[in-house]
């Protein structure tokens, strides 16, 4: 079948010129065109290719109207295609006729097994996929450390399409992950797609909970690939939810712009807002450091920096200056 931008200039003047004199020979419709013979002849073939001339039984060729010809070379194709839909159509209703007895074999795994493990990476991921595509209402996520690119990859399309169906979720990220450009982008997107994102200094565990129904932790904290259990027993994933709550009351929204000092303003935020009011709470750098879940040296930079904002030579002046002008408010 030729394509429709096959028709040449050429082919359209032969093909109206038949149009208009059926029973013209090739010579009389060349001369007419003011074309050579063998131009007239290659037009003709792509024509009747294209089913718009068909041969007259007196001899010559006969016009055909352009519906016609495209009823004519399209009908394979527009039989192919609804032969294609139909078969499609009959293996969705084969495989849809499945969903009520998943359902069921679902709540009875649920309401039989309060405790499930599940082993291997890959295996996770399936379990968490599923449990992200039948959720419906909420999602609470504990996520210490710093989240890798590969983990967010996997997270992050679950997670909106999560939001996009109107759930709700909070994100509690590690003060930590707030330094880092990985966690910020991650933070940020979900945000802005609707859920609420928070950072605290030390979390319990990794750990996420769908619909209050099931929560999910791992069975090696230091080793997420060894596998997870999921937990649905209702008493101990209402103790798990109200571990979450605990977490979430004492973390911090993350800033929309965190990790630097405002120059328009200098008033310190994110990071440096936090590091400052432990400052004045009397907080070593140790202390500091381990209250926010990150190094001893990002605090001692953290700081060396607020002093010199602030011309400060001792931490407490540097307190003080900070009170009067209203920083730690």
């Amino acid at each position: 079948m030729h394509d429709v931008e096959d028709i040449d200039a050429t082919a359209v003047e032969v093909y109206l010129l038949r149009v208009r004199h059926p029973a013209d020979d090739a010579e009389r419709l060349a001369a007419r065109a003011g074309l050579a013979a063998g131009d007239v002849a290659r037009a003709e073939a792509l024509l009747y290719g294209l089913g718009l001339l068909q041969p007259s039984p007196a001899g010559g060729w006969v016009a055909v109207s352009p519906e016609s010809a495209a009823d004519q070379l399209l009908a394979p194709v527009e039989a192919d295609i609804l032969a294609r839909r139909i078969t499609m159509a009959a293996a969705r209703e084969q495989l849809q006729s499945l969903s009520g007895a998943y359902v069921e074999a679902r709540s009875m795994r649920s309401a039989e097994i309060s405790i499930e493990v599940v082993e291997g990476i890959d295996n996770t991921r399936a379990v968490i996929d599923d449990l992200a595509r039948t959720c419906t209402e909420s999602l609470e996520a504990l996520i210490p450390g710093i989240p890798s690119e590969e983990a967010i990859e996997a997270a992050l399309p679950l997670d909106l399409e999560l939001l996009a169906r109107g759930a709700h979720i909070r994100t509690l990220l590690q003060h930590s992950a707030r330094s880092h450009r990985t966690g910020l982008r991650y933070a940020e997107t979900i945000r802005a797609a609707g859920a609420r994102v928070r950072s605290a200094g030390v979390l319990p565990t990794r750990m996420l909970i769908y619909d209050r129904q099931c929560a999910v932790l791992p069975l090696d904290p230091l080793h997420t690939g060894a596998g997870v259990a999921l937990v649905r027993d209702p008493s101990a994933v209402g103790f798990l939810y109200r571990v979450f709550d605990h977490c979430w009351d004492d973390g911090i929204d993350i800033p929309v712009t965190p990790g630097a000092l405002e120059a328009s303003e200098g008033v310190p935020t994110g990071l440096e807002r936090e590091v400052l009011q432990l400052m004045a709470a009397g907080k070593a750098n140790d202390a500091i450091a381990e209250q926010l879940g990150i190094s001893r040296r990002s605090v001692s930079r953290v700081v060396s920096q607020l002093m010199t904002h602030l011309g400060a030579t001792s931490r407490f002046q540097a307190g003080a200056r900070a009170a009067l002008n209203g920083w730690l408010s």
